[in-house]
């Protein structure tokens, strides 16, 4: 066929590194792009409040992302995620008062020791799995919330920690508008690491260990070294967005780590999607935006003379303290692969309408 030549039809991957790229094609890498910049206008173009919800996206989301590498990534589960947020909020505080080392350097450091206190609660998944495992991270919860109270040295006590603003190039950041792109670095950062990781041999052993850990082992993977590297990963994420956390507000306490935020950040990966680095974000996105929302709706519905009672009133503020808990449930129900699954499934509806079916 003279003049004519033949191009493959469709998406081929003929090596194992295309297989494993973070984007796709040159369009999503350049729409990622795009939106970090655009992202980096929200406090040009948004009042204060809305950069307020970005910088409590952020540090929650690298949080959540340490779970997920646990919990979606690993097959290991935790029950105690927001005792090693709120270890790393300490930690970051504590060298930096104890030792001056800059605030950004604090931050990483935090992670550190966190992974570390991570590896210690994880001995325990090296021989136990399941509902025991659930168990024995709870129990690392209520060890930390109780040092956190004892450990005056550490934490403060009941009186709590104060947390310097970050420093950077002799300019301390307190406002929201200097901090956003603090976050906005750290959220980037963290997240391409983790993306990356996943890509990796390490990151394929997590998955395996997840998927079957029989096979796994008998392929070589030393479920041990694997499932301890996962806690201390998970931990360090969550030191770090502790980290941030603390130096944001300024101030740490201990009330502000039970078993309650626990919850909340499973439910972010739950939502998001289970094993999916965007679908944390995304869950994210969705748990910190509900309560904004949820308010939003009572407020509008006080316009109406019915609503002004005291019954109404009460059930609707028990409705929106109850949001979180029926949206993990829906979730669990409707779209048990999380919001990461859902938005798969629009791509592919558009990419391939009118023949989408």
């Amino acid at each position: 066929m003279a003049g004519f030549s033949l191009r493959p039809c469709g998406d081929f991957r003929t090596t194992y590194r295309q297989d494993t790229r973070i984007f796709d094609t040159t369009y999503i890498r350049n729409a990622a792009i795009l939106g970090i910049f655009a992202v980096a206008m929200i406090p040009f173009v948004l009042d204060g409040y809305y950069v307020n919800l970005f910088i409590q996206i952020s540090y929650f989301a690298i949080a959540a992302l340490g779970l997920n590498i646990l919990v979606g990534f690993t097959g290991q589960i935790s029950l105690g995620h927001a005792a090693f947020f709120g270890f790393g909020a300490f930690a970051s505080a504590w060298i930096n008062n104890t030792t001056g080392i800059p605030v950004l350097l604090s931050i990483p450091l935090a992670g550190l020791m966190t992974a570390a206190v991570g590896m210690l609660f994880g001995l325990p998944a090296a021989r136990i799995k399941g509902l025991y495992l659930a168990i024995a991270t709870l129990a690392a919860q209520f060890i930390l919330e109780d040092f956190f109270a004892r450990a005056e040295w550490f934490t403060g006590g009941s009186y709590g920690a104060a947390a310097n603003p970050i420093n950077v190039f002799g300019y301390e950041i307190y406002d929201d508008f200097s901090f956003f792109y603090v976050a906005l670095f750290f959220l980037v950062v963290m997240y391409l690491l983790g993306t990356n990781l996943m890509r990796t041999r390490d990151g394929r052993a997590f998955v395996a260990v997840r998927d079957h850990y029989l096979s796994a082992e008998i392929m070589g993977i030393n479920l041990t070294k694997y499932r301890l590297m996962s806690f201390a990963i998970s931990s360090f994420y969550a030191g770090v967005g502790g980290a941030m956390y603390g130096h944001y507000l300024g101030f740490v306490s201990a009330e502000g780590f039970t078993i309650l935020l626990s919850i909340q950040f499973l439910g972010m990966i739950i939502i998001g999607g289970l094993g999916s680095v965007k679908g944390t974000l995304m869950g994210t996105v969705f748990m910190v935006l509900l309560p904004e929302v949820m308010e939003s709706g009572v407020s509008a519905l006080s316009i109406f003379e019915w609503a002004s009672s005291t019954a109404v009133t009460d059930g609707l503020a028990y409705i929106k303290e109850m949001a979180i808990g029926l949206a993990i449930i829906l979730f669990l129900i409707f779209e048990p692969d999380g919001l990461a699954h859902r938005w798969q499934q629009i791509r592919a509806y558009w990419k391939l309408y009118p023949f989408s079916y």
